[in-house]
């Protein structure tokens, strides 16, 4: 019987925990045979931890910064894990994501499609690796009164993301890129409101790509704190780190 260590333990008894209220909001949902995959989001801390959720069976991993998860994607180089990309992502770190990336949960701009476009055709060549899979998405600071966290680039609330109005181009733009597949929509609850009335917008969303995309139902949404909402509101996909991982390292 192998001995784990208290990282380990701790670890798993958390996996345990959101495991169940996934469980649970699934059963509260009317799905409990399809309940969303969780991808345990990693950043900020070490590869160690990676590689104790991978002997866990986690498969699917989350990362925020391409050169911390590219590091990572070496040092845990194990064949059945998937790296989903969740950050706002610069369009001259395409070729590095498509090196090691599964999916990238934030296509919100034409230019990232295209620089996307181009890495994943130079790196099937190279290699033959499979399509890259393509969440818009989008930014629900107008779907509720949130309060803080204001940006230039969206309203109350704003945690990035391309306007409602936008998604149907980028996902048109998406489905024609070869090395592209567009598996749905993502979101990030607006700050300092309640999370739900933004994940039902976002699922009135996801159905108007779906008509368009039948292929394209994937609903990325929900983290440590409004899991439960997004799974109500037919989540696919949630992120969830602090959750299991605690609190993130220092920084330096």
């Amino acid at each position: 019987m192998t001995t784990l260590d208290a990282r380990t333990r701790q670890l798993q008894e958390r996996l345990a925990a959101v495991g169940e209220r996934i469980r649970l909001a699934s059963e509260a949902a009317g799905r409990p045979e399809a309940p969303p995959a969780l991808i345990v989001v990693t950043k900020f801390h070490p590869a160690a931890d990676v590689r104790r959720l991978v002997g866990l069976g986690v498969a699917d991993v989350g990362e925020n910064r391409d050169q911390e998860a590219a590091a990572k994607a070496d040092l845990v180089a194990e064949p059945g894990v998937r790296w989903h990309f969740i950050g706002q992502l610069q369009s001259n770190k395409a070729k590095s994501v498509a090196r090691y990336a599964h999916s990238v949960h934030s296509i919100d701009r034409a230019q990232l499609v295209k620089a996307l476009g181009r890495a994943m055709d130079a790196q099937q060549d190279l290699n033959g690796r499979a399509a890259l899979e393509c969440f818009i998405q989008v930014d629900l600071s107008q779907s509720a009164g949130g309060t803080s966290g204001t940006t230039a680039e969206g309203g109350p609330g704003a945690r990035g993301g391309a306007a409602p109005s936008d998604v149907d181009r980028l996902a048109e733009l998406v489905a024609a890129t070869d090395g592209l597949r567009l598996a749905g929509v993502m979101a990030v609850a607006p700050l300092g409101a309640d999370p739900a009335p933004a994940f039902g917008l976002l699922a009135e969303i996801s159905a108007r790509v779906v008509a368009a995309h039948p292929g394209a139902g994937a609903i990325s949404a929900g983290m440590s704190g409004d899991l439960e909402q997004a799974v109500a509101a037919g989540a696919t996909h949630l992120r969830v780190g602090s959750d299991i991982l605690g609190a993130r390292p220092r920084v330096l």
